[in-house]
């Protein structure tokens, strides 16, 4: 009972995820505008969307405190580099540097090699601020800065939380497949990085 009652939460925050304007039926003007186009921002790119889920699936695999600190890791320092990008401050190889950030993790996932927790959150910190520099440029003149940033940072914890609900459904699959499918999903995860990346150049 307990297990179907998680899936079908799960069920409900992936339909609120991956069909965010059904939360925004009315959207208005000025904040509450910022706000929808800062929510709706990481799901623009398909490079948004896989790290944020691989930060959240990294996460589960490490287990215990990684299970909120890696994501808060990656959710303050996107906060910084939306705040840089928004001010125009010049950070360069933004656009690399997202595309690493979805080879790296996935090869991370797929290889599950033990990290030093303050490292993964380093890593994963690092990433984060080329992912929020690249929110912050692109916010619409009539928005505001604040709201558009909630915005952005409230998906992009939803997204962590559907990578850690993905892990969660990878252990399900029990122990004897968890490898191989960890392996599959990062691997799969990384090949779409080398694309992204091979795209940009």
């Amino acid at each position: 009972m307990k297990l179907r009652c998680l899936m079908a939460w799960l069920l409900l925050a992936a339909t609120a995820v991956f069909h965010p304007s059904i939360a925004f039926a009315h959207t208005g003007l000025g904040s509450e505008a910022g706000f929808v186009h800062g929510f709706l921002h990481p799901f623009t790119g398909m490079d948004h969307t896989l790290a944020m889920l691989a930060v959240g699936i990294v996460a589960y695999q490490i287990g215990g405190r990684a299970l909120w600190l890696v994501p808060v890791s990656f959710v303050l320092a996107m906060a910084v580099g939306g705040v840089l990008g928004m001010w125009g401050v010049n950070v360069p190889f933004v656009e690399l540097g997202i595309a690493l950030s979805v080879i790296v993790l996935g090869a991370a996932i797929a290889l599950g090699m033990p990290a030093p927790l303050a490292a993964v959150m380093a890593i994963v910190g690092l990433f984060a601020i080329f992912h929020g520099h690249a929110h912050g440029t692109e916010i619409p003149e009539s928005a505001s800065g604040l709201t558009y940033g909630l915005g952005f940072m409230g998906a992009t914890g939803l997204l962590h939380l559907g990578g850690i609900g993905i892990g969660l459904l990878i252990g399900w699959a029990g122990k004897n497949h968890e490898r191989v499918l960890a392996r599959a999903a990062g691997g799969l995860m990384s090949i779409a990085g080398i694309g992204i990346l091979a795209g940009m150049m």
